[in-house]
């Protein structure tokens, strides 16, 4: 059996202060590697380390006076702390500044060896509203012998086409850190369960509590059943993710009955996608009848 042990920590920043928004992510991390025993990774909400203020706090300027270097000195503390740990971290997302000036809104995950082995720049910001610049690749990693992961942050999962490329770049479960304090939220829980249903994946949505954000964070399950959610507050979302559950789902059918998988692979690459300028390339993990 594949398991993944999980604890999505739904919580919030210290609006504009850098340095009390890593006291408290580092303090909770290591509260919960030491309160949940076997506990792999855990995941924190978009920005929390950025310290972004609530939505009508905001302050001009504060993305660039936030945006650090990936690697830099911020990563180097992330790194040493799942080390020290043994977890892997997907800690939120960042605001990371490149060597030409752009910035990205940016999220890493580090091994229990603390090394950056993915770097996910968001691809879909939330436009007009955010001002980092759009990422242009698709990132997945693997937990050697447990599961590949995909990232999305926040607004990607509001395009199909996210979660559906990193499914078909092998993701069994997406990891989104999500930063929204509207009241969209309730559409981003559709789409949370639409992308696990239609992919066959787990979709882990850690959103920022109040007053940060609205919370509803929640785990859904291969077949879009919803596992946990989160009320406002700050919550911790603990799961054992069974990985073979997604193999099974794909083999024998969404409640038994929906392979949407083998349908594309079957049909796929007959179908022509003007939007994209192509076909469905059938993934090379589905198995070919």
């Amino acid at each position: 059996m594949r398991t993944l042990t999980i604890a999505a920590l739904q919580t919030r920043p210290v609006a504009h202060d850098l340095d009390g928004s890593w006291q408290r992510f580092a303090e909770q991390v290591r509260a919960a590697a030491q309160l949940f025993p076997g506990l792999q990774l855990v995941v924190v909400p978009e920005l929390l380390l950025a310290a972004e203020a609530p939505l009508l706090r905001g302050r001009p300027g504060w993305t660039a006076e936030a945006a650090v270097p990936v690697p830099g000195p911020l990563t180097d503390r992330i790194c040493a702390l799942a080390v020290e740990t043994g977890l892997w971290l997907v800690p939120g997302s960042l605001f990371e500044r490149t060597e030409d000036g752009t910035v990205h809104n940016t999220a890493i995950a580090v091994s229990p060896a603390g090394e950056i082995v993915a770097r996910y720049r968001k691809i879909f910001p939330w436009q007009p509203y955010e001002d980092t610049a759009p990422g242009d690749e698709f990132v997945v990693f693997d937990i050697p012998g447990v599961a590949r992961v995909g990232l999305a942050i926040c607004y990607d999962g509001s395009f199909p086409e996210t979660v559906r490329q990193l499914a078909w770049l092998g993701a069994e479960v997406i990891l989104q850190p999500t930063l929204t304090t509207t009241r969209d939220r309730e559409m981003e829980l559709v789409c949370a369960r639409a992308n696990a249903w239609t992919n066959q994946v787990y979709v882990v949505n850690v959103n920022a509590s109040d007053p940060a954000g609205v919370g509803g964070s929640v785990v859904v399950d291969p077949e879009g059943i919803v596992r946990q959610q989160a009320g406002t507050g700050e919550e911790i979302l603990v799961d054992v993710l069974d990985l073979d559950t997604v193999t099974r789902v794909r083999r024998s059918g969404s409640s038994g009955l929906n392979r949407p998988w083998a349908q594309l692979a079957r049909y796929g690459e007959r179908i022509e996608l003007p939007m994209y300028g192509g076909t469905f390339r059938t993934p090379d993990w589905v198995e070919k009848e």
